[in-house]
């Protein structure tokens, strides 16, 4: 290289500096080529184009020396031909700029004064507007409106309609109002301001605006806007008052001058029951008769105005009516107020008032009524009792004062120390508001409980209280109540009195010894379920649960008595007696003793019925076995008398005779054991027949002719009032009367005389056996009719004492009675009642 170009080295080596050098002068300057790029774009590119195909053919030697030199005018031309086109295009756009400013500024002049005159209209002192935007919801208020309008200058206040306009006409703009914002409904309104000044108001809506302008009037549009005022009012007015009359249950009319009828209200209608207002008033129905119509019209000649009750019918009732009715010039109106039901309450209250009267006049308690200037208005009879007025005194209305003045001086009432202070100070219930007692002692002893009652207009009831007896009462009461308590007290029987609410009230002594409780338990009120856990354990089955649900339970309250008996072997007899007052009263009874003897007499009987039961047993046994050997004897010793079994000597005859009716005797007991004991057990029964009265004495007296022939005992038989038969069973008939006929002639003297005698009564046949003997005693008496209780008691010879019973016991089977008369002079009747048809055959004779 060095040998190929040594002209050049030095230079080379200078130029590589230089380049190095132009290479960092480039380095520093591509920041700014990089801008100008950026800013310029292709600018330069396009300067140094021309100059490329120079740079192409130059000597490269030259070219590496000179390329940061073109690059840099390169660069340097380009930023200059951009800051130049820069530069135009800024001249031409502040050109345009300016331009525009011009028509700019001469617009916004041109708008400046075309709002300068529209706020100068605006703001005129005879309207303000309300600006409500499409977006947004506040208002704004524009204008303003004359000081004598009365309206607030603030926004908020003036948007607050209802405090600046009449209600009336607030109410209707905030309605137009709410009907143009939410449904473009235009208005036109005139209202009125609280001074009493007209504003016209009007309401339009565009698409982007709603706008409400309130408008000032001129002096002819004001008399205008009053006038409509006055109108709307008037209109409303008449609104209302048709609504109301429509409303009333109160038959109204117009009459014009001619005195038809012009409007009526549907009560009316109603009344005279037509079917519509209208109707009533095409057809002219009057709701008044014709002489209460006449008597109106006679009254306007006199007087506008009538007011008066009158009666008509309506739906077929007659009624009475407040009529007010008005006449003018050009017409009347009346209306009719229905005061049937006044008048009912009217006349109710005065009867009320009498009847009121009439019972405080037939009250026991004195009672005087006196007005608010302490005049007697009205006093019962029990007021001029108690205190021994005139009549004619008391109705001339005597004042209260004078009234005590005369008490006091007819000694009525007792001496005061202070007589006037103590008699204003009784007055003082004229002005009191609650109600006075006093107590007065009169001299004559009585004792008076006086209640001053203040009324509502200013009056006074006086109530006299004569507590005399009352007082006396009391005290005979509460003596009574001590006696009660001491012999509570002192009585061997418990006692205890539970309240509605459980707790014991009263309790005597023996009712905590019995229950061994303690003596204080009235006192300490104790509840009945705690004595039932003290006592439940004293008995061997405790009652207390059911004393228990008594007392406090909501069943049916019913008395009820039981027993029990305590683990130590006492017995108590209890009693739950319900008290009106709601209160329950137990008594316990200590029956040990009485328990004691009733158990050993039950067993005593049960051991008497069981001998009893033995010896029937054994006389039933012993009656049977007796009959057969008894037939045997009987058949024997009639044989013996017979002339074919031999001669027998005077004492054998003698001897059979004895035998025989020894045997006959001893088998009449028998068979009367056997019937008594058949009856006994139930299974007797009556052969039921027609008895033949006549044939049934006969053969009754037949049986006992040999006895009485042996004692001279004569038999008088009267039968001339006997019937002729009766239904029974003959042979325990003829058993009856022979049993009777056999027993007075054990008791009737020697040659005396038995008379049977036989009636007939209503219901039956009565028998009666009469015998002069020496009668029975009393105690006698009480036990004739018993089993085996024989005496001689004067009779000739001691019988089984079965006679009688066996009587007895065959006419009760006939549905009879057995009487017995007797005395110690007058003998013994026994009298047996049989029925002409026996009501009932009974198992067993009582």
């Amino acid at each position: 290289m060095q040998g190929r170009f040594p002209p050049r080295a030095g230079r080379a080596g200078l130029g590589r500096q230089t380049f190095l050098a132009s290479a960092r002068a480039g380095a520093r300057c591509s920041f700014f080529a990089r801008i100008a790029r950026a800013l310029l774009g292709g600018t330069a590119l396009s300067v140094a184009l021309p100059f490329m195909p120079a740079l192409a053919q130059a000597d490269p030697a030259s070219l590496a020396v000179n390329t940061v030199d073109v690059i840099q005018l390169a660069v340097f031309t380009g930023a200059m031909g951009a800051a130049l086109i820069s530069a135009i295009v800024l001249i031409r756009e502040r050109a345009r700029t300016a331009s525009e400013n011009v028509q700019l500024r001469a617009r916004v002049a041109d708008l400046t004064a075309s709002l300068q005159r529209s706020e100068a209209l605006l703001n005129l002192r005879d309207q303000r507007l309300i600006v409500w935007s499409s977006d947004r919801q506040k208002a704004e208020v524009v204008g303003a409106l004359p000081a004598e309008a009365g309206s607030p200058d603030d926004r908020a206040a003036f948007i607050a309609f209802g405090r600046w306009l009449m209600p009336r006409s607030a109410a209707s703009l905030d309605q137009a109002i709410t009907a143009l914002r939410e449904r473009g409904v235009p208005f036109e309104l005139t209202v009125e301001t609280n001074t009493g000044i007209p504003i016209e108001v009007q309401g339009r809506k565009t698409p982007f605006h709603t706008i409400v302008r309130f408008t000032s009037l001129s002096e002819n549009l004001l008399v205008q806007a009053r006038l409509k005022l006055e109108n709307q009012r008037l209109a409303a007015d008449y609104e209302t008052m048709v609504g109301l009359i429509e409303a009333l249950k109160m038959p109204f009319w117009l009459r014009g001058a001619d005195g038809r009828l012009r409007w009526v209200n549907k009560a009316y209608a109603d009344a005279v029951e037509a079917q519509s207002a209208d109707d009533a008033v095409r057809d002219g129905v009057e709701f008044l008769g014709t002489i209460a119509r006449e008597s109106i019209a006679t009254h306007h000649q006199k007087n506008r105005v009538f007011e008066q009750s009158l009666s008509t019918v309506v739906s077929g009732d007659r009624r009475m009516f407040a009529v007010t009715d008005y006449e003018s010039s050009e017409g009347a109106a009346g209306l009719a107020c229905d005061i049937s039901a006044v008048q009912t309450i009217h006349d109710e209250f005065e009867r009320a008032l009498r009847s009121h009267a009439d019972t405080l006049d037939h009250l026991t308690t004195a009672i005087a009524i006196f007005d608010a200037k302490e005049k007697l208005r009205f006093f019962n009879q029990a007021f001029q009792k108690l205190w021994g007025l005139d009549v004619g005194f008391l109705e001339s209305a005597p004042d209260n004062a004078l009234l005590l003045d005369r008490l006091r001086s007819e000694g009525k009432i007792a001496e005061q120390p202070e007589w006037r202070r103590w008699k204003e100070n009784l007055l003082s219930a004229y002005r009191a508001v609650d109600s006075q007692e006093h107590w007065w002692h009169l001299p004559d002893g009585r004792t008076v409980r006086v209640v001053a009652n203040p009324q509502s207009n200013g009056g006074v009831t006086w109530i006299f209280e004569n507590l005399t007896e009352r007082m006396n009462l009391e005290s005979r009461y509460n003596t009574a109540v001590r006696v009660q308590g001491e012999t509570l007290d002192n009585l061997a029987e418990g006692v205890a009195v539970f309240g509605p609410d459980g707790r014991i009230r009263l309790a005597n002594p023996a009712f905590t010894s019995l229950w061994q409780l303690p003596a204080d338990i009235v006192s300490q009120k104790v509840h009945i379920t705690a004595i039932q856990a003290k006592c439940e354990g004293l008995a061997v089955t405790s009652p207390w649960r059911e004393f228990a649900a008594a007392v406090t339970g909501f069943d049916e309250r019913r008395n009820s008595q039981g027993q029990t008996e305590l683990k130590n072997g006492t017995v108590l007899r209890h009693a739950v007696i319900h008290l009106p007052n709601g209160q329950v009263m137990m008594t316990f009874v200590d029956i040990t003793d009485s328990v004691n003897v009733e158990r050993a007499l039950l067993d005593k009987n049960d051991a008497l019925q069981k001998a009893d039961q033995l010896k029937n047993d054994f006389v039933q046994h012993v009656s049977y076995e007796l009959r057969s050997p008894l037939t045997n004897i009987i058949g024997f010793t009639e044989l013996l008398s017979l002339p074919a079994t031999g001669t027998l000597s005077q004492r054998q005859r003698e001897y059979v005779d004895h035998i025989g009716s020894s045997s006959a005797v001893l088998l009449t007991i028998v068979n009367d054991i056997l019937d008594l004991a058949t009856v006994d057990a139930g299974i007797m029964e009556l052969e039921i027949s027609e008895v033949e009265i006549e044939k049934t004495v006969r053969a009754a007296a037949e049986l006992v002719a040999d006895r009485l022939e042996e004692h001279s005992i004569r038999l008088a038989v009267d039968a001339s009032n006997a019937p002729k038969s009766l239904h029974g069973d003959e042979t325990r008939i003829r058993q009856v009367l022979y049993n009777l006929l056999s027993n007075a002639a054990n008791y009737a003297p020697e040659g005396s005389i038995i008379t049977l005698a036989c009636r007939r009564t209503e219901a039956g046949v009565e028998f009666s056996v009469h015998d002069n003997g020496p009668g029975m005693a009393p105690e006698i008496l009480d036990t004739v009719f018993r089993r085996f209780e024989s005496r001689i008691n004067g009779g000739r010879r001691r019988g089984a004492g079965l006679g009688l019973s066996v009587v007895k016991s065959f006419v009760e089977l006939h549905g009879g009675n057995v009487r017995i008369a007797t005395g110690a002079r007058t003998g013994t009747t026994v009298t047996c009642f049989f029925p002409f048809v026996p009501s009932r055959i009974r198992d067993a004779a009582e």
